[in-house]
Protein backbone atom coordinates (compact mmCIF):
# COMPACT_ATOMS: atom_id res chain seq x y z
CA UNK A 1 0.00 0.00 0.00
CA UNK A 2 1.29 3.68 -0.61
CA UNK A 3 1.44 6.33 2.30
CA UNK A 4 1.70 10.01 1.62
CA UNK A 5 2.59 12.27 4.58
CA UNK A 6 1.65 16.33 3.87
CA UNK A 7 1.87 19.15 6.07
CA UNK A 8 0.82 22.67 4.86
CA UNK A 9 4.04 23.27 3.86
CA UNK A 10 5.34 20.38 2.26
CA UNK A 11 5.48 16.57 1.32
CA UNK A 12 6.92 14.68 4.44
CA UNK A 13 6.76 11.26 2.96
CA UNK A 14 5.78 8.96 0.03
CA UNK A 15 6.19 4.97 -0.13
CA UNK A 16 5.54 1.72 -0.03
CA UNK A 17 4.69 0.63 3.00
CA UNK A 18 3.70 -2.93 4.55
CA UNK A 19 2.06 -1.27 7.86
CA UNK A 20 1.64 2.08 9.70
CA UNK A 21 1.11 2.61 13.33
CA UNK A 22 -0.89 6.17 14.00
CA UNK A 23 -1.43 8.16 17.12
CA UNK A 24 -5.43 8.56 16.84
CA UNK A 25 -7.62 10.69 19.59
CA UNK A 26 -9.07 7.25 21.25
CA UNK A 27 -5.14 5.95 21.01
CA UNK A 28 -2.91 4.00 19.09
CA UNK A 29 -4.49 2.30 16.19
CA UNK A 30 -2.31 0.59 13.21
CA UNK A 31 -3.18 -0.02 9.30
CA UNK A 32 -2.26 -2.70 7.24
CA UNK A 33 -2.51 -3.65 3.74
CA UNK A 34 -6.71 -3.85 2.54
CA UNK A 35 -7.92 -2.01 5.59
CA UNK A 36 -11.20 -0.92 4.83
CA UNK A 37 -11.90 2.91 4.26
CA UNK A 38 -11.16 4.90 7.39
CA UNK A 39 -11.06 8.18 8.12
CA UNK A 40 -10.36 9.89 11.77
CA UNK A 41 -8.55 12.53 13.34
CA UNK A 42 -4.90 12.15 14.81
CA UNK A 43 -3.07 14.18 17.85
CA UNK A 44 0.09 14.95 18.87
CA UNK A 45 3.03 11.90 18.79
CA UNK A 46 4.41 9.86 16.09
CA UNK A 47 3.79 7.98 13.22
CA UNK A 48 5.38 4.50 13.10
CA UNK A 49 5.56 3.19 9.65
CA UNK A 50 7.00 -0.56 8.20
CA UNK A 51 8.60 -0.18 4.58
CA UNK A 52 8.46 -2.20 2.08
CA UNK A 53 12.25 -1.62 1.01
CA UNK A 54 14.95 0.03 3.19
CA UNK A 55 14.60 3.77 3.75
CA UNK A 56 17.56 6.24 2.67
CA UNK A 57 18.28 9.64 4.42
CA UNK A 58 19.45 12.20 1.61
CA UNK A 59 19.56 16.27 1.81
CA UNK A 60 15.75 15.97 0.89
CA UNK A 61 14.43 13.77 3.55
CA UNK A 62 12.54 15.86 6.36
CA UNK A 63 13.55 16.83 10.11
CA UNK A 64 10.47 15.03 11.06
CA UNK A 65 11.39 11.98 10.04
CA UNK A 66 13.56 9.62 12.79
CA UNK A 67 15.36 6.23 11.85
CA UNK A 68 16.14 3.32 13.86
CA UNK A 69 18.55 0.70 13.48
CA UNK A 70 15.95 -1.25 11.11
CA UNK A 71 16.12 0.57 7.96
CA UNK A 72 13.09 -0.67 7.21
CA UNK A 73 11.11 1.27 10.06
CA UNK A 74 10.63 5.31 10.45
CA UNK A 75 8.52 7.62 12.59
CA UNK A 76 7.74 11.04 11.63
CA UNK A 77 6.65 12.94 14.58
CA UNK A 78 3.32 14.89 13.99
CA UNK A 79 1.36 17.34 15.85
CA UNK A 80 -1.97 16.55 14.99
CA UNK A 81 -4.40 16.28 11.83
CA UNK A 82 -6.23 13.79 9.70
CA UNK A 83 -5.60 10.20 8.27
CA UNK A 84 -7.94 8.59 5.06
CA UNK A 85 -7.25 5.12 4.13
CA UNK A 86 -8.94 4.31 0.59
CA UNK A 87 -8.28 1.72 -1.87
CA UNK A 88 -4.67 0.79 -0.59
CA UNK A 89 -3.73 4.40 -0.44
CA UNK A 90 -3.15 6.08 3.10
CA UNK A 91 -2.99 10.34 3.38
CA UNK A 92 -2.05 12.04 6.56
CA UNK A 93 -2.90 15.32 6.80
CA UNK A 94 -0.85 16.04 9.64
CA UNK A 95 0.66 19.99 11.45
Amino acid sequence: MVLEVITPESKIFTGEVTAVSLPGIDGIFQILNNHAPIISALKKGSIKVDLKEDFEIDEKTSALIDTNANAKIISIKIKGGVIEMLNNKIIVLAE
